[in-house]
């Protein structure tokens, strides 16, 4: 095998056993940064994909990297945890995900992370990169399946029944998916026979230089908002926002609802010290509430059960 490297002479050492190096350039170091990296990783892809296995059939694919809590946490859903290698930082549900090697941030994972653990199908769900990592797995010959993620709760039976085709496990996928269909549909009827006023709900992803970073309308947490009973207070934006304090305190949520934990994890204290979320019903009350992220947002075969939880948090005596 003869192969010529270009870039860093450091790129031999991800060379396969038995290749012999014709040249190399170290004209590279005149690039930029930014380009170097993606060479070298483009090297390092190429190194690894000689040695990867032949792409495997869904049925027969036994090393999963999968790429995104939600995709995560179906496989192990469908029994299948055991064939995942590898898995990004959002995957912390079930707990023994977290014990598998970690490829990096969902947006910003490791093209020569993923390889390094031979995998020969990679999940991923739609909006992963940075796209030059994303392009270079999709170029290394492995499977590559990109799961759509709509923030809708409607979405979770056919986003199940997506990753179960991937890896070969689609009547499993039909059932999990039905069952979390009937689950969904039993806490949408419970939220269509209350008869009491709906609380007015601000989901605040974080604070920033004195502004909230709230959720409006086509979002994930809109989406549960809604199915646990709620108002979404900002739905008239779209996606996540910052507010001005004029836009919260016209908003008037009757609770704050937040993350728990990780680097964005706000408190009571830390928000309502906001002057704008004080002046609101939900400051003057002190209503706020916490629950795990990737629970309340991933959209997953959980979703329903977030909800239920939530609308008991959001009408503790009933609606």
């Amino acid at each position: 095998m003869r192969i010529l490297i270009i870039g860093d002479p450091e790129t031999a050492l991800c060379l396969p056993p038995g290749a012999r190096i014709i040249g190399s350039s170290t004209s590279m170091l005149s690039l930029r940064p930014s380009r170097r990296k993606l060479l070298s990783a483009l090297a390092f892809s190429l190194s690894l994909t000689l040695v990867l296995p032949q792409t495997a059939g869904a049925k027969d694919a036994e090393r999963i990297v999968a790429i995104g809590g939600t995709v995560t946490e179906i496989i192990y859903a469908l029994g299948e945890g055991d064939r995942v290698v590898a898995v990004d930082t959002t995957s912390l549900y079930p707990p023994e995900a977290s014990s598998k090697p970690d490829i990096g941030y969902v947006r910003q994972v490791s093209a020569e992370g993923v390889l390094s653990q031979r995998p020969d199908l990679i999940i991923a769900e739609a909006g992963a990169g940075p796209i030059d990592s994303i392009n270079i797995l999709k170029a290394s010959g492995l499977s590559f399946v990109s799961i759509p993620s709509p923030p809708e709760t409607s979405a979770i039976p056919a986003r199940i029944r997506a990753i179960g085709q991937a890896i070969g496990r689609a009547e499993k996928a039909d059932e999990l998916a039905k069952s979390v269909e009937a689950s969904l549909k039993a806490i949408e009827d419970k939220v269509k026979a209350a008869t009491g006023p709906k609380k007015k709900v601000l989901f605040a992803l974080s604070l920033a230089n004195g502004r909230v970073m709230a959720a409006g309308s086509e979002s994930s947490a809109d989406a549960m908002i809604r199915l646990a009973g709620g108002e979404n207070a900002v739905s008239t934006i779209s996606g996540y926002k910052p507010l001005t304090d004029e836009a919260v305190i016209a908003a008037a949520p009757d609770v704050i609802l937040v993350m728990s934990g990780g680097a964005q994890h706000l408190t009571a204290e830390k928000a309502f010290e906001l002057p704008a979320l004080a002046a609101t019903p939900a400051g003057a009350n002190k209503a706020f509430l916490t629950m795990d992220g990737l629970y309340l947002l991933g959209l997953g075969p959980r979703a329903a059960d977030a909800a239920r939880d939530l609308n008991a948090m959001l009408y503790p005596e009933g609606q």
